[in-house]
């Protein structure tokens, strides 16, 4: 091969080998790791290994933390894959000192140290505050559905379970009447395809006797699911179709799109989520005030009144979810209200007055109507009734605040998508767009501490480099 650079014998020995750290350059993002996890109290955060049986000592948990945040960082998740990589990176090498851990003690040590892990991704992001990287205090809260290990065939719900057993006896009334038909044939074929088809039906009466017992048990569940591999995971909608999973919950800073706080769920619905985080995500900002923007999804008027209340702005649509409008008929936001006078006019111009007050749900509800709706020239228009009643909670006047804000700032909803699908559509990428390794709620919140910790780690290199971050982390 002349002509062409050439490799080095492999049969060569050198006099003088060079030194590990020659392999690795100065701004390779492996140095932020080591630095990082080194200045972590591990024993302060709660870590713990376990020695072997035999007596042998256990690695130290900076060894084994080190390398999971380099696996998450560079999308290796697997424990046996991890082991793999100790044996052949060399930045690998470099950053455990030549130690390899099997894969049962790279699992174990993800598995035992779960409160532990969630704690060293909120030092990250007190370390991102420390950088002012939440300067703006403005956050944009969305969750997302993350498929569990958990087969959609070993989930049931009451309705599935029912079209299940629904199946299996159509499928044995079928073959019964394929029983009858087989009589009329010749002798020989008919007891074969006799026997064939019983025992399809005793497989059948085996499976249903199995969903039976499941469903008794399905029935003491408080959700009225139960799934069999992860018992943790549930169905929940999503576009399109559905999955069994867990409802991840994210607070994104929109300046710098990291991710303040986080939380997995395995409640399907948004709904009751926007205070909870919005305060997790406060309280790692460290500010008295908080600005925070969010889908229709989570809009719930105890939820935005709790906000209002915390010092926490809120910019999210209401759903148009009114049944009026369904039916052609004039909705609320037809009807003006006048806080001076506490009456509404209707379209009509027509006076509706308070008339009392009412507890509905646990809320404080005022009813309004006027006398004039039998003889309205458009009540047609407005109401089927003999009165159209109009309904105002005692804290309205938040809700009509964060509509009008809403108004005034229509740009905060694309700021929002802008923000916060990113993360989200990153960190199912790194996944490999498959399904969490781990299970169980709390084991699953763990992987996605990690996920989120490698996703912040990267932010902040692409943000500040690799050398200004080392120097922050030195200071």
């Amino acid at each position: 091969m002349s002509g062409f650079i050439q490799s080095d014998d492999r049969r060569q020995v050198t006099l003088f080998p060079e030194q590990l750290d020659d392999y690795i350059a100065e701004d390779n993002s492996v140095r932020v790791i080591d630095v990082f996890v080194d200045d972590l109290d591990l024993s302060g955060l709660g870590f713990k290994t376990h020695s072997e049986k035999t007596g042998r000592p256990a690695y130290h948990p900076t060894i084994l933390l080190k390398l999971y945040v380099y696996g998450y960082l560079n999308r290796v998740q697997s424990s046996r894959r991890l082991e793999r990589e100790a044996h052949r990176n060399v930045e690998l090498m470099w950053l455990t000192g030549r130690l390899a851990p099997d894969f049962k003690t790279i699992a174990d040590f993800r598995k035992n140290n779960g409160v532990a892990i969630r704690l060293v991704c909120r030092e990250f992001i007190m370390l991102c505050k420390k950088l002012n990287l939440f300067a703006d205090a403005f956050v944009a809260i969305d969750g997302s559905k993350f498929k569990a290990v958990n087969n959609r065939d070993r989930n049931f719900t009451k309705a599935k379970m029912q079209r299940r057993l629904q199946q299996i006896d159509e499928s044995i009334a079928r073959y019964l009447g394929q029983i009858a038909s087989a009589d009329r044939q010749e002798a020989a074929v008919a007891t074969e395809n006799t026997q064939r088809l019983e025992d399809k039906i005793t497989a059948l009466k085996t499976e249903m006797a199995r969903l039976k017992k499941l469903e008794g048990q399905m029935h003491h569940a408080p959700d009225h699911q139960i799934s069999l591999t992860d018992p943790d995971a549930r169905s929940m909608k999503t576009r399109g179709t559905g999955i069994v999973g867990y409802n991840v919950q994210t607070a994104v800073a929109v300046e710098h799109h990291l991710i303040v706080a986080h939380e997995v769920t395995n409640t399907g619905s948004d709904r009751h989520q926007l205070y909870h985080m919005a305060q997790h995500a406060k309280a790692a900002i460290g500010s008295e005030t908080l600005e925070v923007v969010a889908d229709r999804g989570y809009f719930t008027s105890e939820e935005i009144l709790a906000c209002e209340q915390s010092q926490i702005t809120t910019y999210l649509p209401k759903p148009q979810t009114s049944g009026s409008t369904k039916k052609g008929l004039f909705s609320k936001r037809d009807f003006i209200y006048h806080a001076e006078d506490n009456e509404y006019t209707c379209p009509a111009g027509e006076r509706l007055i308070w008339r009392f007050e009412t507890q509905e749900k646990g809320l404080t509800l005022h009813k309004y109507w006027s006398s004039h709706c039998p003889t309205c020239p458009i009540k047609a228009q407005c109401t089927t009734g003999t009165y159209r009643r109009v309904t105002r909670w005692e804290h309205e006047a938040v809700l009509e605040e964060a509509a009008a804000r809403l108004e005034r700032e229509p740009e905060r909803m694309r700021t929002r998508r802008a923000t916060v699908e990113h993360p989200f559509g990153t960190l199912k990428f790194w996944m490999g767009y498959t399904h969490f390794q781990m299970k169980t709620l709390k084991h699953v919140g763990t992987e996605m501490s990690l996920h989120v910790l490698a996703y912040n780690v990267k932010r902040v290199l692409s943000i500040l480099g690799v050398k200004p971050l080392l120097q922050a982390l030195q200071t």
